[in-house]
């Protein structure tokens, strides 16, 4: 290496090292913060009817000083079927729980809910039924 080209590296470095951010490592990790909350609603054994409405309800307890996304998104899914349905959008992941209408779907016991904010997080298998 050159001289300059050696003196410009070392500046940088020095510059990198010794800056504000990087003695303080939290600083760079809070500003991607990700956070799955739980799904606490809908959960194993729930039965949503069909045209009801109901509120899906997470965990906000863990929640850290800054989210990278704060907007949320709750989505309907079905395993081994090409369903997935947004219920939901557009609302604040703090507030822990939002209302959703139950849409026509066929019956079945293997839909489960994603809110998706942050990170997607699934609830539990749950059942939706026609009655």
């Amino acid at each position: 290496m050159k001289p300059n080209t050696v003196l410009s590296f070392l500046t940088i470095v020095t510059a990198t090292l010794f800056s504000p951010v990087a003695s303080e490592p939290s600083l760079l990790l809070e500003k991607r913060a990700v956070w799955a909350p739980a799904v606490l609603y809908p959960h194993s054994g729930t039965v949503w009817n069909i045209g009801d409405q109901h509120s899906v309800v997470w965990d906000t307890s863990t929640a850290p000083s800054y989210i990278s996304n704060p907007t949320g998104t709750i989505m309907l899914q079905r395993d081994s079927t090409a369903v997935n349905i947004t219920l939901a959008s557009g609302f604040s992941i703090l507030d822990g729980r939002t209302e959703v209408n139950v849409p026509s779907v066929l019956p079945g016991a293997t839909y489960y809910i994603v809110l998706v904010g942050t990170s997607g997080n699934r609830s539990p298998d749950f059942t939706i039924d026609d009655a």
